[in-house]
């Protein structure tokens, strides 16, 4: 029977479903056929594959070649169907034997020549082809990417020969070992670098210790963005499933991802003219945006009230979720977004307001009043810190660096001791409690529930703002090694509460 069957995978969001290629040949009219909703780029597989064989001198066969990607619902996009295509050909006509195909899984897009392209989206691919205990033959120039998955066998080949001969002359194509990168932490900035901002560098400590968000309102030159860009610093290293989860989401973005990136908290800052699809994602074909980029790091909006508001209002459901899902007509994707959120803003539209005693700040009541408005409370209410970055004294920066205390570093193995001590206890980080969890780990003394309530009545929380104080509070006393919450940690986390209040 003319007829063979391979396995592909094909792309959904961060996801790699399995695609069944089956390759019929029958009499009749020479001609090709590709069903199973393909697209343009799917369609045209059909040129280069021929070009491919006849240029690796097979033999093109001259019969009605009908060629089906199953599931028939799911659409299918991209070269990657090239090289099953090509072999189920070679197959279904004799040419090499069906028997070898089936313990593999194959993707490549193939040149005219018969050399062996790169495809975007390796890593998803390896992880689902391990989960369904097949080896995986792909390009060379993705195997390093698809190897950082352990337990997954991969022969990488350069060209549809070396294919053939590994399944038809036993000239095996050795499986790929390729030692996993370690995952160094880089020479990113130092904290130190930042003059003063004490205040700004503790809340900046905080923040890295329970992941929690943080909001920044003050002048230009201040430190805003330094302070910012240098809290991947802060954070340790990302585990094994942490780091395969936001690989998944660079190999399947434009950019790509690149081994060197193992373990590498990401850091995005995009501008504030940035659209809705470029910050949560979408398109025709729906690809990851920034907060799914940013997932397991640091998201910074500088500028914030200069983004258009309904942009800002799309994060206001990842902030809680930690994922996104992206509806179409004919799919759905979804993809993880458990970023940390780093904003900053002027105090008004000048910046100057509280600066040299205000003599530079020319806004009036009113302009301030819609500059910060542009900012909804449901958004301001879901950031867990608020805090003023006010102008650094010119002592200060022509001073002599503190050493030590408030370098990178140190601050570091504090975090990395406050995040192992909240996994071991509940599982996950403080920023991410549940509300069960809130109740057993965040009891408070008769004392500090007392100080708590007065701080709603009179600052006009909300019940949000109460659980997220709860939260800030936990992360202060783990700072301080403390296994009860006291009236200090709470006063500093309502301190840390700037915006969310009735004045």
């Amino acid at each position: 029977m003319s007829l063979a069957v391979l396995f592909c995978r094909a792309r959904n969001g961060v996801d790699a479903p399995l695609v069944t290629v089956e390759v019929h040949l029958a009499n009749g009219l020479p001609g090709l056929s590709i069903v199973g909703l393909p697209e343009l780029a799917v369609r045209e597989s059909k040129d280069r594959v021929r070009g491919a064989l006849l240029n690796s001198r097979f033999e093109f066969p001259a019969r009605r070649t009908t060629i089906n990607l199953a599931p028939a619902d799911l659409p299918k996009e991209g070269g990657r169907f090239d090289l099953p295509i090509a072999l189920g050909i070679l197959a279904a006509s004799g040419q090499i034997p069906k028997s070898a195909l089936n313990d593999f899984e194959f993707v490549g897009e193939l040149a005219l020549s018969g050399e062996l392209r790169p495809i975007a989206g390796a890593l998803p691919v390896a992880l689902a082809t391990k989960q369904a205990g097949r080896a995986l033959i792909l390009p060379s120039a993705n195997a390093a990417e698809a190897a950082l998955v352990q337990g997954v066998r991969i022969h990488a080949a350069g060209s549809l020969l070396e294919i053939c001969d590994h399944l038809i002359s036993g000239q095996r194509i050795p499986e790929y070992r390729h030692q996993s990168p370690l995952g160094l932490q880089r020479n990113l900035p130092d904290l130190a670098d930042v003059r003063g901002q004490e205040n700004a560098k503790r809340a900046l400590e905080v923040a890295a210790a329970g992941a929690h968000s943080l909001l920044m309102i003050g002048p230009p030159g201040s430190g805003k963005s330094m302070l910012a860009a240098r809290l991947p610093a802060l954070l340790p290293l990302m585990t094994d499933q942490e780091a395969l989860e936001s690989a998944a989401v660079l190999s399947i973005s434009s950019r790509g991802f690149h081994p060197g990136d193992w373990r590498q908290r990401p850091f995005r800052s995009p501008h504030h003219t940035a659209s809705g699809v470029a910050l949560v994602g979408g398109g025709g074909t729906p690809r990851p945006g920034e907060i799914s980029l940013a997932h397991n790091g640091v998201l910074f909006l500088d500028e914030l009230p200069e983004f258009d508001r309904r942009v800002l209002e799309v994060l206001r459901e990842p902030l809680e979720s930690g994922e996104i899902t992206i509806s179409r007509a004919s799919q759905q994707a979804e993809f993880p977004a458990r970023f940390q959120l780093i904003t900053a803003m002027n105090p008004c539209p000048c910046g100057y307001l509280g600066y040299a005693g205000g003599s530079r700040c020319r806004c009036s009541a009113d302009q301030i009043q819609r500059y910060r408005n542009r900012l909804s409370g449901p958004l301001l209410d879901r950031i867990d810190m608020h805090i003023e970055v006010p102008a650094v004294a010119s002592s200060e920066l022509a001073g002599v660096a503190p050493e030590g205390e408030k370098s990178s570093s140190r601050i570091r193995q504090r975090v990395e001791r406050c995040h192992s001590l909240q996994l071991e206890r509940s599982g996950c980080l403080n920023s991410r409690l549940s509300g069960e969890q809130l109740e057993s780990n965040c009891g408070l003394s008769a004392n500090a529930a007392q100080l708590l309530t007065a701080a709603m009545d009179r600052l006009g929380l909300s019940a949000r703002a109460y659980h997220r104080i709860l939260r800030l509070a936990r992360t202060v006393a783990d700072l301080e090694q403390s296994r009860d919450i006291g009236i200090p940690h709470l006063s500093e986390a309502i301190g840390y509460r700037r915006l969310d209040r009735r004045s």
